[in-house]
């Protein structure tokens, strides 16, 4: 038996625990008790010296990087750094994409890629090699990622560590604005599951989205500020911020546009604008609610194809004074998915000066899912495939957010 790995005779606690229940008890202990002091650096020790009462060793975890196309090491004292390693053909790459574990044979033992998930983010990966795998290993290795995704996600907010490793390549000071003010970029639950992306990830500026679950409703929105560079960034992040404000003094949606327009208004003046989608949904019964100012018609996929355009009464976008708003309204059906996108997306123009338009990037949209996968993944997948479709050129913002009801259960 590996040094470190435990076997006194009672330490499986009372009668009937495996040595998951007992052992995993005294494990999993030890690394909350210090996992909320140890500082951010020093992390990596923690969680290597927990694998290793377990038997494991060369434990790396790789975080997602912002263009979402990388798992890169997490540099840490303790963890083995390795490879950066791609999401589209990779074990580690396979266990994110599935969220679900993989265990890979090799001569030295079995190599273990466990889900790094925090209230349905995908934060990245933990990965370790074992001599062998047994179902107690199993339990103990994801509750063991479980305690290290939340332990991650408590220390991101007071160190620059992670950010840094999730940069594959330099960022503009307007995307660092941008990706400061994001919620976790996926969240789910068993009645709704929610994604987005933004594009270009290190040179966005206008666009950005933001949401919240309180009780049974889903509050969304997402915006494009006009311009580019620090200005647009500036104004997306006065929008965001006067949505959040209505949002939690509990507004109607037509409210909440006259909060966001007041503050486009008075910060920027006449000329500068912010167009936005804002959405609700009450998760209990599927009922979904919109208010369009100026944004481009989300889309209603409906067994894995898109059905129709959501569109509606649309006011003026957010600075321009517009009337009060008309509230759209939508029974959802279970499995249905709402996709929100910016104007970058369709209005992008290839070789011979052909915009990319709507039909095209429906026609990308049914494509991508046929392959009926999760939400982070299709959406994920369908910006990659999107980007390559108009040829790599991205000289907009070209973002998108996808929604999933469940159903009420």
């Amino acid at each position: 038996m590996r040094p470190g790995r435990r076997s006194a005779p009672g330490r499986h606690g009372p009668p009937g625990w495996g040595r998951s229940e007992g052992f995993g008890e005294e494990l999993l202990g030890a690394l909350l008790d210090q996992g909320h002091e140890v500082p951010p650096h020093l992390l990596g020790v923690l969680i290597a010296e927990a694998v290793g009462r377990l038997g494991g060793r060369e434990t790396s975890v790789f975080l997602l990087d912002y263009g979402q196309v990388w798992l890169v090491p997490l540099p840490l004292a303790g963890l083995t750094a390795g490879d950066p390693q791609p999401i589209e053909d990779s074990d580690a790459g396979r266990a994110f994409q599935a969220v679900r574990r993989v265990e890979v044979p090799r001569a030295d033992g079995v190599r273990v890629y466990l889900p790094l998930q925090d209230g349905g983010d995908q934060v990245g990966i933990m990965a370790v090699t074992l001599d062998r795998v047994v179902e107690d290993d199993r339990r103990l290795l994801r509750r063991i990622a479980a305690l290290v995704a939340d332990t991650l996600m408590a220390k991101h907010g007071y160190t620059d560590l992670f950010f840094r490793a999730r940069r594959s390549e330099p960022m503009s000071v307007a995307a660092e604005i941008q990706w400061a003010l994001l919620p976790p970029l996926a969240m789910s639950t068993p009645r709704i599951s929610l994604a987005g992306v933004l594009e270009p990830a290190y040179d966005v500026a206008g666009d950005s989205f933001d949401y919240a679950l309180n009780g049974d409703l889903l509050h969304v929105t997402m915006v494009d500020a006009m311009g580019h560079g620090l200005d647009a960034a500036t104004m997306a992040t006065v929008a965001i911020g006067a949505y959040r404000h209505a949002r939690r003094i509990s507004v109607g949606l037509a409210e909440i546009y006259a909060f966001m327009d007041r503050a486009v208004a008075e910060q920027f003046g006449p000329d500068h604008f912010v167009t936005a989608q804002m959405m609700r949904l009450d998760t209990a019964t599927g009922r979904f609610q919109w208010v369009n100012a100026g944004h481009p018609a989300p889309l209603l996929i409906r067994g894995h194809r898109v059905v129709r355009r959501l569109r509606g009464p649309t006011t003026l976008p957010v600075g321009f004074g517009g009337r009060e708003p008309l509230v759209s309204e939508l029974d959802l059906d279970r499995g249905d998915r709402i996709m929100c996108f910016t104007d970058g997306l369709v209005e992008e123009h290839l070789a011979g000066g052909v915009e990319f338009g709507e039909e095209q990037l429906i026609r990308w949209v049914d494509r991508v899912e046929r392959t009926a996968q999760q939400v982070p993944a299709v959406a994920r997948s369908l910006s990659h495939a999107l980007r390559l479709a108009r040829g790599g050129i991205t000289t907009d913002d070209a973002s998108l957010l996808l929604l999933e009801w469940r159903g009420p259960g």
